[in-house]
């Protein structure tokens, strides 16, 4: 790591949308790529190209008669720097995150609406597949890894302490590891970090920006020995 001498890490960042009631929640997304930046690595941020599952009102909670697109409104957190996950390519980059917000469990999976018998994105699953063929880790926060749950059978992980949610990981075959707000777990075996961020409702920003600080390290560690 990286592949080209002299050449940054690069991490690719998978995004579900704008908005932590139908994409990605914000400040996990944005703390992820500055996590990425402060370790010395870059990032290239990625979306499906698809229709949102709802659109739903960050004021009210109440759904919104609208219809949007994951990409494009992926694309406000990147800046317009963006791809089509479709796009992806596992040997341009080193590793592989995705950060939570409801969007993860709406637009990269079916697990708002079939919970333990959920299945991600076949864009999702193939981006999954790639990056475990080639031996480079991938991170998830927050309710994000339900995504990874249902694409790698026997992975270790947390999303907190939520009994409903870790019920549905082991229904998915995982192995759910329950942790505080600040939690990071990593399983060496498949290569996957994972940390619970706003599954906890009360989680500061700072104890935020630290856990999300210590999974992207982790991510970097991981990659790094990948190719030792």
């Amino acid at each position: 790591m990286p592949s080209k001498v002299g050449a940054k890490p690069s991490i690719a960042v998978v995004l579900s949308g704008c908005g932590h009631r139908d994409g990605s929640e914000i400040h996990e997304a944005t703390l992820t790529l500055l996590a990425i930046h402060r370790h010395g690595a870059d990032y290239q941020c990625y979306a499906p190209d698809r229709g949102q599952l709802a659109v739903i009102s960050h004021l009210t909670s109440e759904n919104m008669a609208e219809r949007r697109n994951v990409l494009v409104e992926a694309a406000r957190i990147a800046r317009g720097q963006i791809k089509p996950l479709a796009a992806f390519n596992a040997l341009a980059h080193d590793a592989l995150i995705f950060p939570g917000g409801v969007g993860a469990a709406m637009n990269l999976c079916d697990y708002a609406e079939k919970g333990g018998d959920c299945q991600p994105l076949p864009e999702v699953a193939q981006a999954i597949a790639a990056m475990r063929t080639a031996g480079k880790p991938i991170g998830a926060l927050c309710i994000a890894p339900v995504v990874l749950a249902a694409a790698i059978g026997g992975v270790t992980l947390t999303i907190g302490n939520d009994d409903k949610v870790a019920a549905d990981l082991r229904a998915m075959g995982a192995h759910h590891e329950k942790t505080g707000p600040d939690g990071v777990v990593i399983d060496k075996k498949f290569r996957v970090v994972t940390t619970p961020c706003y599954m906890f409702d009360s989680i500061r920003l700072d104890t935020l920006a630290a856990s999300i600080d210590r999974l992207v390290a982790a991510v970097l560690e991981l990659a790094k020995e990948s190719v030792l």
